[in-house]
C-alpha cells in the first residue's frame, strides 16, 4: 500500500510540476541548413564528422540519426527550428539534482537520434524523421524569449540526442548566453571532440547517459556503438569546468552485474572525481525490451550500495518513487541538505551550495 500511494503521489506531482509549452504544431516544410563539420569525399560524395559513425553519404542519402541529408553533394542539417517537443519541465527531471534546485527548465529536442537503443524510453520521437514529424516553429530567437517568458533560467537540450540538431542548438545556447540564461543538455556523449569543444563554451551543465561499463552491451543495445567516445566525452566535460552529471539505467540481466557496476564506478572516481553526481535509474518496458520486467528495486539499491563503496560522493535512485535516495545529503556531516518527493524539492539544509550545519561547499550550480 505504501509504494502504491508514493507511485500515485508522484504522478500528481508530476502533472502538476511539469507543464507544456501550447503552440501550433504543423509539418515543417522541410527547409534544410548547410551542416557543420562534414567532408567532401570526392564528386558528390560527403562524410559527416559530428560523431563518432562518420557517415558517408552518396547524393541522396540520410546519415544514421535521420537527421543529416547529402543534397548534391552538399551535407545539410534538417530540423532546424522545428523542434518535436517544447515543454517546460522541473530541472530535476533532466535530471540535474545539483543545478539550481527547484528551478525551471525550458526543454526542447528535434526529432532523430545517433544511437538505437532497444530501451529507449523516448523512441517515439528519437526514432522520428526530423522532416517528416510534426513540429514546432521555432527559431532560436523564439526559443529564447519563450524561455524567458516562461521564468525558466535554464535551457536544456533533451529527450532525443542533442547531438543530432547540433547547429540549431548551438545557436540558442549562444543567444541564450547574451541574455542571461544558463545552457544543459542530457546527451549520450556520442559526438566528436572539435564540435563538443565549440559546444562546451556556451554549455553550463551536461548529463550524460553511461549507458554500461560493458563494450559489447553498447554494440548491442545501440546499434554497433563504441563505448570509446562516451568515456572520451566525459573527460572532456569535466576538464572544460562544465558542470557535470552521470545517468546509468539499469536494465535487469543486461548491464546490472555488480562486478561491470563497480568498474564503472571506480572509472568515475578515478577520471572524473569523486565529486560527479551518478544517477541509477529504474528501468520501466519500453520499445524494443518491453518483454523484460522492471529493474527490481533491490538491484537499484545494489547499485547504489556500490558507488557508495568506491567512494562516490553523491549518489541517486531514480524512478522509484519516495526513496530516500533521492535526496541529497552533506558528504562530510551527513546532513539533509536537499530533500526531494517526485518534483517537489525543498532545499532547506543548503544556502548558495553550503551545508548550513558543518559549512562543506557542495560541487555543483547553485546560483543564476
Amino acid at each position: 500500500m505504501r509504494r502504491v500511494f508514493f507511485i500515485t503521489l508522484t504522478l500528481i506531482l508530476f502533472l502538476i510540476a511539469a507543464c507544456s509549452v501550447s503552440y501550433s504544431q504543423y509539418t515543417p516544410k522541410n527547409v534544410p541548413r548547410v551542416a557543420s563539420y562534414w567532408n567532401k569525399i570526392k564528386d558528390k560524395i560527403v562524410q559527416c564528422a559530428l560523431c563518432p559513425r562518420r557517415c558517408v553519404l552518396d547524393a541522396g542519402q540520410r546519415g544514421f540519426c535521420t537527421a543529416r541529408i547529402n543534397r548534391d553533394g552538399i551535407l545539410y542539417t534538417l530540423g532546424y527550428g522545428n523542434p518535436i517537443a517544447v515543454h517546460v519541465d522541473p530541472i530535476e527531471k533532466k535530471p540535474f539534482f545539483h543545478v539550481l534546485p527547484g528551478e525551471k527548465a525550458f526543454s526542447i529536442a528535434v526529432a532523430g537520434c545517433n544511437m538505437r537503443c532497444l530501451f529507449c524510453q523516448n523512441w517515439q520521437i528519437s526514432q522520428a524523421k526530423p522532416d517528416e514529424a510534426s513540429a514546432y516553429d521555432m527559431p532560436p530567437e523564439k526559443v529564447v524569449s519563450e524561455a524567458i517568458k516562461s521564468g525558466s533560467p535554464f535551457i536544456v537540450y533533451t529527450y532525443t540526442e542533442p547531438t543530432i540538431f547540433y547547429e540549431y542548438m548551438l545557436d540558442i545556447a549562444k543567444l541564450a548566453r547574451e541574455k542571461g540564461l544558463k545552457n544543459g543538455m542530457h546527451s549520450c556523449g556520442y559526438i566528436n571532440q572539435e564540435p563538443l569543444k565549440e559546444l562546451l563554451k556556451y554549455m553550463d551543465a551536461v548529463n550524460v547517459d553511461l549507458k554500461s561499463f560493458d563494450p559489447e552491451f553498447y554494440k548491442k543495445m545501440g546499434s554497433m556503438a563504441e563505448i570509446g567516445p562516451v568515456l572520451e566525452t566525459l573527460k572532456t566535460v569535466k576538464a572544460s569546468g562544465v558542470w557535470l552529471e552521470i545517468t546509468n539505467l539499469i536494465i535487469p540481466g543486461q548491464n546490472d552485474d555488480p562486478n561491470q557496476i563497480r568498474l564503472m564506478c571506480r572509472w568515475i572516481k578515478d577520471n572524473l572525481g569523486s565529486e560527479v553526481p551518478v544517477h541509477f535509474s529504474r528501468f520501466m518496458p519500453s520499445f524494443r525490451l518491453q518483454n523484460l520486467p522492471p529493474t527490481p528495486v533491490e538491484k537499484i539499491e545494489e547499485a547504489y550500495k556500490i558507488a557508495k563503496e568506491v567512494g562516490l560522493k553523491y549518489v541517486y535512485i531514480g524512478n522509484v518513487p519516495g526513496n530516500e535516495h533521492e535526496n541529497t545529503y552533506c558528504p562530510v556531516c551527513g546532513a539533509l541538505l536537499i530533500k526531494r518527493l517526485g518534483y517537489f524539492v525543498w532545499a532547506d539544509g543548503i544556502n548558495n551550495g553550503v551545508c548550513k550545519k558543518c559549512g562543506y561547499r557542495v560541487e555543483g550550480v547553485w546560483n543564476k
